[in-house]
């Protein structure tokens, strides 16, 4: 599949916003860490990816009823769904200038993930959170998602790589109340 920028500049995928606060102290704080380890960019990147995927868990899988959204929250509770997930691992990419989009899945509902920019291409990764049946991993020599979609159920890959949350997805985070709720109301088309 042809990933496709939604914007042409590289640098709109570096930026910090509302959500993907790069530049709050517990972002600040978890990306010095997990960089203090790591020889470079791919070893930081990987290890942002494990921490996120394995330290935070899907809070469908945790029973945790908050809801979090910006990428802060994530880190900071220690919960979120995989918008969220995919959320705090752009920030902690972001934070060390690895050039990180968020880009999506349709199954019953819209599924969030990431696209990290390595030797001049994107490379889709998911920090949804491993659990029986789901093995994502880090890969920039083909893709290890948690979901491969079945076009004959109507599942696709969204081509498109955004710099910042897609807004049918960000509303439906604000607007619950807890993840109850937020089942109700995950978007089912982007």
């Amino acid at each position: 599949m042809q990933l496709i920028q939604e914007n042409p500049y590289l640098s709109a995928y570096l930026a910090a916003d509302e959500v993907i606060d790069h530049e709050h102290p517990v972002v600040r704080a978890t990306a010095a860490r997990l960089a203090k380890e790591a020889v470079d960019s791919y070893a930081y990147a990987r290890a942002a990816f494990e921490y996120v995927r394995d330290a935070i868990p899907h809070s469908q899988d945790s029973g945790d009823l908050r809801v979090t959204w910006r990428a802060s929250d994530v880190l900071e509770q220690g919960t979120g769904i995989c918008y969220a997930k995919a959320h705090a691992l752009a920030a902690l990419l972001r934070a060390e200038d690895i050039p990180t989009a968020l880009c999506y899945q349709r199954f019953e509902v819209v599924h969030g993930l990431v696209a990290v920019r390595f030797n001049g291409a994107w490379h889709r990764q998911d920090p949804r959170g491993n659990k029986p049946g789901v093995d994502a991993q880090f890969s920039l020599d083909g893709e290890r998602l948690a979901f491969v979609p079945d076009p004959e159920s109507n599942e696709m890959d969204y081509p498109v790589l955004y710099a910042e949350s897609h807004p049918v997805v960000l509303d439906a985070l604000k607007a619950a109340r807890d993840r109850p709720h937020l089942w109700q109301t995950l978007p089912t088309a982007l």
